[in-house]
């Protein structure tokens, strides 16, 4: 199953996110849970980070919730809301 999650940072956090980006690599890096796709919520300035987004492959809701809990960027508190949903992946156009 795919799981989407969608995190936004606290306010004025990208000086945590940036102290903490190599921890959460790594962390990507190794875990159980499958990376469809990831990568860093941007501003309206198409610059500033200000989130993080994942589509993930994994057995079940639990393993994405442990999955999130024990990111690094989570750990320290950069993100203010975190949504998990379930996510039925319908076109994938890429060749």
């Amino acid at each position: 199953m795919h799981y989407v999650v969608h995190c936004l940072d606290h306010e004025g956090a990208v000086e945590t996110r940036l102290a903490n980006y190599d921890a959460h690599k790594a962390y990507l890096a190794a875990a159980p849970v499958k990376t469809v796709i990831s990568g860093p919520l941007l501003a309206d300035d198409e610059q500033t980070m200000i989130g993080s987004c994942f589509v993930l492959e994994a057995n079940s809701l639990a393993e994405v919730e442990d999955f999130n809990r024990n990111d690094p960027f989570a750990k320290v508190g950069l993100w203010k809301t975190v949504s998990i949903r379930p996510f039925a992946k319908r076109v994938d156009n890429r060749t």
